[in-house]
């Protein structure tokens, strides 16, 4: 049995008050971070969830959840650099296929950059599988590109995620 940790506190859904915090924090937790217009187009769409978890007042982790018709679909999942390799990632997401079950999501998709190694043990380890792969989906700053492993994970409703 896989021992998940617990979130430090819950997450809180983000709103507009949040975009400067989100943009310094995105800034630092991702390579490939998302522009200041995304973010904030992010915030105001009603079909998007963004949850943040706060250590007292600095954001520690941001994911970013799209409800489609049956499915909802991990758009982003980030941990800034100070508070990585603890389990938050996992707990955070373990969270995440709670709350979008509750919603009525059937299944959690997502995708990942092949070379992400990392991510894609968190995520099997939490019960997704591959289910195909996108060839020159990431761009990469040599100019070249990288395929996206796609992957998914039934939901369960009415309960925490197994």
């Amino acid at each position: 049995m896989t021992v998940i940790p617990s979130l430090p506190k819950s997450p809180r859904l983000l709103g507009t008050e949040d975009l400067v915090p989100w943009a310094r924090f995105e800034v630092l937790a991702n390579d490939d971070a998302w522009s200041t217009t995304l973010l904030g187009g992010a915030l105001s769409d009603d079909t998007l969830e963004v949850w943040g978890v706060f250590d007292a007042a600095e954001l520690r982790a941001v994911a970013v959840v799209a409800y489609l018709p049956f499915d909802a679909e991990l758009q982003s999942i980030s941990v800034h650099p100070d508070a990585r390799r603890r389990g938050l990632a996992a707990a955070l997401l373990t969270w995440l296929l709670a709350r979008t079950a509750q919603r009525g999501a059937e299944r959690m998709l997502l995708e990942v950059r092949a070379s992400n190694q990392a991510a894609q043990r968190l995520y099997h380890k939490l019960g997704f599988a591959e289910d195909g792969r996108r060839r020159g989906y990431y761009r990469c700053d040599d100019g070249g590109s990288e395929e996206a492993v796609l992957m998914s994970r039934a939901l369960h409703s009415g309960g925490p995620a197994e």
